[in-house]
């Protein structure tokens, strides 16, 4: 009876404490959303502001998965969880943030204009040996010295928010265990996906505020957001520590990764298949998330909003972001009403409120608030997909699905879209379509593609097999938004060579690129996922892995 009492006492046996918990976890991961794409709605102001072509951004924005990539921090990261536990680590990759997200800041401001420290990263840099023979050098000769200083901040910030989804994912096994687990990483992952949309709205907000163009005020509303995300972590710290004293455990851990794991792992079919799904699929998705505002302003006709309208007040940015709110916590509940009347009068209320929101975006006539919409369908169906998968299976099938919706919206972007430029209506309508679907072509592969990675390797070495998918995944997201960027600047040579001369305006040439060439790479990315989907799914019959069985039997 007293060890019964005691149970009841603790932190993790109060419902309020658990929630409490992931709702710190949560909201740093949110935070470090918004700032991983705190830039993506503002390239067009970087090239004005700031010199950054195309080139320039994307290698800048690929310079995040840097040194996770060959550096191998990913696994460092690991190996620091291992060793010291979730409270440490949690603590440390705020902290790691933070540093390079301030770096990251300065480097865009006014007072680094101009500094030595400016000329220093003007004159160095340019060369890296070793690195630039291998094609793989975070810089090039002629990068603005704003944009290296901001690569470096920017691969601090990425060992730091790598790092923090590992630990995010490991305390909440530590809190929820035999609990509501999968509802918490469900809600966790729906929370930082609302991250995208919140940078999209707030980001130009923050550098057009009071007529005044400044793109570091962006940047710095992100690192503020890493502040408060700390200052969550610490307190998480403290809750941890209380429950460890409470009930006497060491804190959990996994088997460390070793390098004798890699023969097994590398030598599975089913995980290379796997590995190569992901690295495919995600790369379509995050490095695009950093281009789409731009990709839309050059796609689409928006009629600039007199700054007397009420459409072009701060006022109308807060009201719209309340309703994003409204549209997510209204779909995302709506799968867990017991009650039929609820289920369905939540789905009309976010419905309703989701046609407002895209009719704001309209009258706002900006493409930061058209791509806002991203995550809202994905927030609403991610619990039905995993639920799907847990009781039907066809993980497989869905990853199949998945690919041929990627294909479908990259291409209506490169070839539909560009149709309905001077449409006002038109162009809006097939935009706001094509990014529904492909935010809810993402909720299938957490959905369908981790969960089926218990099923293709042994249990001993899952923890060394997640983290080799994620070094691959990082190569993905370190290349292609660089790739993007290099792609684009030779397929518009004549924008190039306009700005060199200057024919055309940095303004100008901002919002004039033809993105086809980069969007036709990204829909192949998702024509050979769809390939490896077919194969992994003859594998799975073939071999019997289970893919397409549920995963509760």
């Amino acid at each position: 009876m007293v060890s019964t009492d005691k149970l009841q006492q603790t932190l993790r046996d109060s419902a309020a404490m658990r929630w409490t918990a992931l709702l710190l976890l949560a909201s740093a991961m949110f935070f470090s959303y918004i700032f991983m794409d705190i830039l993506s709605p503002i390239k067009d102001l970087m090239q004005s502001t700031r010199g950054w072509d195309s080139t320039a951004f994307g290698t800048m924005q690929g310079s995040e998965t840097f040194l996770n990539v060959f550096v191998f921090f990913l696994i460092f990261a690991g190996i620091i969880l291992d060793k010291m536990g979730v409270r440490f680590t949690a603590v440390l990759s705020g902290v790691v943030m933070l540093i390079g997200a301030t770096i990251n800041w300065y480097a865009v401001t006014e007072g680094f204009m101009g500094s030595s420290l400016e000329a220093w990263f003007t004159n160095n840099l340019n060369y890296i040996p070793g690195f630039d023979e291998l094609g793989i050098s975070p810089f090039y000769q002629g990068m603005p010295a704003s944009a290296k200083f901001a690569a470096v901040g920017f691969m601090i910030f990425g060992c730091g928010v790598e790092m923090a989804g590992i630990t995010v994912s490991r305390g909440i096994v530590k809190w929820f265990k035999g609990r509501e687990m999968a509802l918490a990483m469900g809600s966790e992952m729906a929370l930082a996906r609302l991250g995208v949309a919140t940078c999209m709205i707030f980001s130009p907000v923050f550098a057009k505020l009071g007529g005044d163009i400044d793109v570091s005020r962006s940047v710095a509303f992100g690192v503020i957001l890493l502040l408060i995300a700390l200052i969550m972590f610490i307190v998480y710290f403290f809750m941890d520590k209380k429950l460890d004293a409470q009930t006497g455990e060491a804190e959990e851990k996994d088997d460390p990764f070793k390098i004798s794991d890699l023969g097994t792992i590398l030598t599975s079919s089913g995980f290379w298949l796997v590995a190569l799904l992901c690295v495919l699929y995600y790369s379509a998705i995050f490095p695009f998330q950093k281009y789409a505002v731009n990709m839309l302003q050059c796609n689409l006709t928006f009629t600039e909003v007199s700054p007397d309208s009420f459409w072009a007040t701060n006022t109308v940015t807060i009201i719209q972001y309340i309703i994003m709110l409204v549209v997510a916590a209204a779909a995302f509940a709506s799968n867990f009403s017991k009650q039929k009347s609820m289920k369905n009068g939540l789905l009309v209320v976010a419905v309703a409120a989701l046609v407002v929101f895209c009719y704001m975006g309209y009258m706002r006539q900006s493409a930061e608030t058209v791509f806002a919409v991203f995550p809202l369908l994905a927030v609403g169906i991610t619990p039905i997909l995993g639920n799907y998968v847990d009781h039907k299976g066809k993980a497989a099938s869905m990853l199949i699905l998945g690919s041929l919706l990627l294909i479908a919206c990259h291409l209506t972007f490169a070839f539909v879209l560009p149709l309905f430029k001077g449409n006002a209506v038109g162009g809006i309508i097939v935009a706001y379509l094509t990014i529904l679907v492909l935010g809810s072509s993402f909720s299938l592969v957490p959905a369908s593609l981790w969960p089926s990675v218990p099923k293709l390797v042994d249990a001993k070495i899952i923890g060394s097999a997640y983290a080799l998918i994620f070094w691959i995944q990082n190569i993905g997201l370190w290349l292609f938004p660089l790739l993007i960027g290099k792609v684009l600047d030779k397929t518009n040579p004549d924008l190039v060579a306009g700005l060199q001369n200057g024919t055309i305006t940095p303004e100008q040439a901002a919002v004039s690129y033809d993105y086809t060439a980069p969007l036709v790479m990204l829909a192949s990315l998702g024509v050979a996922a769809l390939v490896l989907g077919f194969i992994l799914k003859a594998v799975d019959k073939k071999k019997g892995l289970g893919l397409e069985e549920p995963n509760i039997k």
